[in-house]
């Protein structure tokens, strides 16, 4: 950038001399040519470069090209019976698509800066503990299962889990939040945070490319191979109009004057109509400032915690006229807590004690409650056979004695009768009921408690214009009526199995208005087949989550359900940028090639109607990066 700067510099000191030579001495043509050719070439040279290669690989109609047959011919020109030089604006138009290039250059330099300087997370070295010593090696050398130290102020180089040390982490380059994280001994840590107080030993759980910061990284590095609708037309339109434009130049030069009284009179003042008209029709305005605007809208996205795969998911999410949220994790914070044991014929401590053993080896939230409910655990009672019913529960053999844990499903698969619980109808939770060789032995109610920015989400998206917020839940269906009634929510659907999510969407994507996309937000682990199946799936809580990062098409790093309405409204901005720029270019362009045509447009209008815009559009993309 600072090489082309310093081009353009001399150019225009360049220029001003060779203007003054062509003012004040009296130089033949040839001699003035040479005189101007000496900033020309200085400023045109790599352009004249692109354009000759485009005409090598057979491919030549690009803006390279444009502007070079046009400067060019404005050289030779006054070489033309009754035609006057334009030595000056051949090198004027040059230079100012230069300045344009310049501005563009800076642009893209600033949006992957700025992507750059956010996605700076993965550090050069890992403080590895080997044979007693800790040594300074690359990341990518540390295996699954050693152990690495992380000082006060370094970046966590791999992912892991805490076995020694208590700290604070930052986690702003992930999740674009200030507020520190606090960890201590058995809390996993992911890569890309910086470690603020305490020394920390972790355990590594990834190796360095399967780490939560590279996946991030070749996240936003790929997101502009996903090109949005917008994108890929201008692409196409660019293709078909820039050679319609160039014959259309050619015709304008050579057959109007067959009908004039004196064609090689006639025909200089026709071929400079038809270089203005190949100045004006260079379509790079269009072709540079539509991707950079979607680039800096991903850019300026990212900076907020809010990781968009690409331009097309730009588009799609810039559409939203009906969300659907999952519950637990994604409106509700996921973390269960016991608050009721209703036993029968056993012990309050029996019933707790038989339902952890179930679920000793479940990842799921509930089982992780029933287990903290009943901390004597891991004791020498006997757990085999253990079988999990998807979206019902789970039985095993406990010392002997086949027990099952789950919902009224599972029951009613076992041949369990339910019994009825007067207190449970004034409490609001999931329901686990338990079995024990057939024979209902109670149940236990578990709750989760509600988002602290849910309801202003849903608040949001109204104010966004989205016309319908459903929420779709394998809970009962007094849990997701009280869910529902607290949120303002328009429509729920409780007591789903996964599979049935999907039948739901499904019948969601077919009712809905034409125009509009459907947007699903789950927790990006088990809601994979819904995101996957809605217009935009976008998981919540990507932090650490492999499965939110892969099977989601946004990413909001965080738990915070708001981030879905910021993430709305930035598309709906990029987009807007997007059609200001492609209104503004094709309007200016018709108007000024249809004055070209009657020549009246000047090459000084001509260089406005093409670098002007070019300049003005960039800037006008640039305002995405402040999202």
């Amino acid at each position: 950038m600072n090489k082309k700067l310093l081009r353009i510099i001399l150019t225009a000191i360049l220029l001003f001399g060779a203007w003054l030579v062509e003012e004040h001495l009296n130089f033949p043509m040839w001699g003035i040519l040479m005189v101007y050719l000496v900033p020309y070439l200085l400023i045109s040279y790599d352009v004249l470069a692109e354009a000759w290669e485009g005409i090598c690989k057979g491919d030549p109609f690009d803006e390279d090209f444009l502007m070079s047959i046009a400067t060019l011919g404005a050289l030779l020109i006054g070489f033309l019976p009754g035609a006057e030089n334009q030595f000056l604006e051949a090198v004027f138009v040059m230079l100012f698509f230069q300045v344009g290039e310049l501005f563009e250059d800076y642009a893209e330099d600033k949006s992957r800066g700025s992507i750059s300087d956010l996605m700076d997370i993965r550090p050069d070295t890992a403080n590895v503990e080997r044979n007693g010593e800790v040594l300074s090696v690359s990341p990518e050398t540390v295996g699954v299962g050693e152990c690495i130290i992380v000082r006060p102020g370094e970046r966590i180089p791999l992912d892991g889990v805490v076995i020694e040390g208590r700290s604070s982490l930052n986690t702003v380059a992930l999740t674009g939040e200030s507020l520190p994280r606090d960890v201590s001994v058995g809390d996993e840590v992911v890569s890309g945070c910086v470690n603020i107080s305490g020394v920390l030993k972790v355990q590594t759980t990834k190796v360095f490319n399967e780490s939560t910061a590279s996946k991030i990284i070749s996240l936003v590095e790929n997101a502009g191979k996903n090109k949005s609708k917008s994108e890929s037309f201008i692409t196409r339109f660019a293709r078909v109009y820039t050679p319609i434009v160039v014959f259309l130049a050619l015709a304008l030069a050579f057959i109007p004057p067959f009908f004039a009284d004196s064609y090689t009179e006639s025909f200089s003042v026709w071929l400079y109509r038809a270089l203005t008209f190949l100045v004006v029709s260079c379509p790079c305005a269009l072709v540079i400032s539509v991707p950079l605007t979607f680039f800096g809208g991903i850019g300026g996205a990212a900076r907020r915690g809010i990781l968009v795969k690409g331009g097309n998911y730009m588009d799609t999410l810039a559409k939203a006229g009906i969300v659907v949220f999952d519950k637990t994790g994604t409106l509700t914070k996921g973390v269960f807590s016991v608050n009721a044991v209703h036993p029968e014929r056993i012990s309050d401590t029996e019933l707790l004690h038989m339902a952890a053993h179930v679920e000793r080896y479940s990842t799921h939230p509930i089982a992780a409650a029933l287990r903290q409910a009943y901390p004597d655990e891991p004791d020498n009672c006997s757990v085999e056979d253990v079988e999990e019913v998807a979206g019902n529960g789970i039985h095993a053999m406990i010392n002997g004695k086949l027990v099952g844990v789950g919902n009224a499903k599972l029951m009613a698969a076992q041949g369990v009768q339910i019994h009825e619980c007067e207190q449970c109808k004034e409490q609001t939770g999931t329901t686990i009921h338990v079995s024990i060789d057939g024979e209902y032995a109670g149940h236990i109610v578990i709750s989760d408690e509600i988002k602290a920015d849910s309801r202003e989400v849903i608040s949001r998206l109204k104010g966004l214009g989205v016309e319908k917020v459903i929420m779709l839940t394998g809970d009962r269906r007094e849990v997701g009526a009280s869910v529902a009634g607290q949120l303002g929510l328009d429509e729920y659907q409780a007591e789903l199995l996964p599979t049935e999510k999907v039948s739901k969407v499904e019948e969601i994507l077919r009712s809905k208005p034409a125009g509009q996309s459907l947007v699903f937000v789950g927790d990006g682990i088990n809601d994979a087949p819904v995101l996957a199946r809605a217009d935009v799936g976008i998981a919540m809580g990507g932090l650490g989550s492999d499965a939110a990062i892969e099977a989601a098409d946004v990413v909001l790093m965080d738990d915070k359900p708001s981030k879905l309405a910021t993430a709305i409204k930035i598309a709906r901005r990029t987009i807007g940028i997007a059609r200001q720029n492609v209104a503004f270019a094709i309007s200016v362009k018709v108007a000024v090639l249809i004055l070209a045509t009657f020549g009246l447009a000047t090459m000084g209008m001509a260089v406005f109607a093409d670098v002007g815009v070019m300049v003005l559009a960039v800037l006008n993309a640039m305002r995405t990066l402040r999202a």
